[in-house]
């Protein structure tokens, strides 16, 4: 008895199409020749018995079978790759591209440093950073490394703890002369609250004594983006919990106080997060190193 291989080519072709979302994209970055990517995709589908995705002639986009196939598709072509850098030697020179998501505020502030450095010390590496505090599907956007600040829950990406990030319950001098200043946690039910969008629910705090206390958020202003915020913190509209890394330098100036210091909100992380997988190039490896190394602070 025989056992067929898998069509490995098809399954990285249609990985290519599922990445770039185009046939005529995906056969270009791959150096082949629009009919041969389909065929290779509807060679795939005739195997599996189903259909990997709607086509139109104004879009395309995977079907239910293949939205988890294209992610199972990623893993393996990433999982190639990997083994023939590996088999090249290429650890000693990384080269290529590395497509890499962080959210905004940080991104701009610490990120961007960090990896003007990094392609200083690896001319033969290119970065593709996206920018967003939205929280981006790693594996199907085609993404090496994310940068994500929060408190993880379980999945199967890989993640790794760079640093602990300190939030603030904040507020202008001028809104808690006027409003008055919380001494308790709940009291924030009766304030004007800021809200982050990317964070639902309520906001929970945990006192010293391990009292713990849960606010709905009510104001006149929610963004999805913490900078967006500050403008109204200045101008005296309400109160906010934000990471240190945007409301410290004003913390620092007394343009904004921290308060309520014996109460904190739920810790949260600096995680680097890498899709499953053991093997990854070269240069993805190197790049989670120096982020590591100087993002651990």
């Amino acid at each position: 008895m025989t056992t067929r291989l898998p069509d490995l080519e098809a399954w990285a072709i249609f990985a290519a199409v599922a990445e770039n979302r185009s046939f005529s994209a995906a056969a270009q970055a791959l150096g082949l020749s629009k009919a041969t990517v389909s065929k290779a995709v509807s060679r795939l589908e005739a195997q599996i018995g189903q259909s990997l995705f709607h086509r139109t002639s104004r879009r395309l986009a995977l079907t239910e079978a293949g939205r988890p196939l294209a992610e199972r598709a990623a893993r393996m072509l990433a999982e190639a790759r990997g083994a023939e850098e590996e088999a090249n030697d290429a650890a000693s020179s990384p080269a290529g591209r590395v497509r890499v998501a962080a959210p905004m505020s940080f991104g701009v502030l610490n990120i961007a440093p960090v990896l003007a450095s990094f392609l200083e010390a690896h001319p033969g590496v290119e970065i593709d950073l996206h920018l967003s505090d939205a929280r981006v599907d790693i594996v199907a956007e085609g993404f090496d490394v994310a940068l994500r600040i929060a408190d993880l829950p379980d999945s199967s990406l890989r993640a790794r703890k760079l640093c602990s990030i300190q939030v603030h319950i904040v507020a202008s001098p001028a809104y808690l002369q006027r409003h008055g200043r919380p001494l308790h946690a709940g009291d924030l039910a009766n304030h004007r609250l800021l809200g982050y969008s990317n964070v639902t629910g309520p906001w929970r705090f945990r006192h010293r004594d391990g009292t713990e206390v849960a606010v709905e958020c009510r104001g006149p202003l929610t963004a999805n983006s913490g900078d967006a915020l500050v403008p109204a913190l200045l101008a005296g509209l309400g109160v906010t919990r934000l990471p240190g890394f945007i409301v410290g330098p004003f913390i620092e100036s007394g343009a904004l106080e921290a308060i309520l210091p014996e109460w904190t909100p739920p810790p949260i992380a600096l995680h680097l997060l890498t899709p499953p997988g053991t093997l990854r190039p070269a240069r993805v490896e190197a790049l989670i190193e120096w982020l590591a190394k100087h993002l651990r602070d």
